[in-house]
């Protein structure tokens, strides 16, 4: 199963904001859109960062409500690490725990052409294994 195979099901709309947006920009969005975080874009829609919900707290955690205010810039995080639409669920899986993030941009020469969350690939790897349940209760009930 691949990173394709789960935006074939889910769609692949991907959330942006520019880089002068603020926080309260930001978190209009989230709200709005039921979602966990916005790939921040800038000229010709290249990633320059990521924000999430969490990050969010942790600014309103150290500035109290200023944090509104803040530009993304601040709150962002700038070192965005991205999959392409061949890549492995396991591979994908040992990504996202190891670097402890639950979003991953898609990328496809370059291009965003989605964005996957641990919501995501848990819900594929589930499908999957009761998949492989129904086939060995199968297999099982006529041998």
């Amino acid at each position: 199963m691949t990173v394709k195979t789960i935006l074939s099901q889910k769609g692949s709309d991907v959330a942006t904001i520019a880089p002068t947006a603020n926080v309260a920009d930001a978190i209009k969005i989230l709200c709005e859109r039921k979602i966990g975080a916005l790939v921040i874009t800038g000229a010709g829609g290249r990633i320059i960062g990521i924000v999430s919900e969490r990050d969010i707290v942790r600014m309103f955690g150290a500035h109290g409500a200023a944090a509104l205010d803040m530009p993304l810039t601040e709150v962002m995080t700038r070192k965005v690490v991205t999959c392409e639409p061949a890549d492995k669920m396991p591979e994908i899986m040992e990504l996202m725990t190891t670097g402890k993030f639950r979003h991953l941009p898609v990328l496809e020469e370059d291009r965003l052409v989605g964005i996957i969350s641990i919501g995501d690939v848990v819900k594929m790897r589930l499908a999957q294994l009761e998949h492989e349940q129904d086939a060995l209760r199968d297999y099982i009930q006529t041998a």
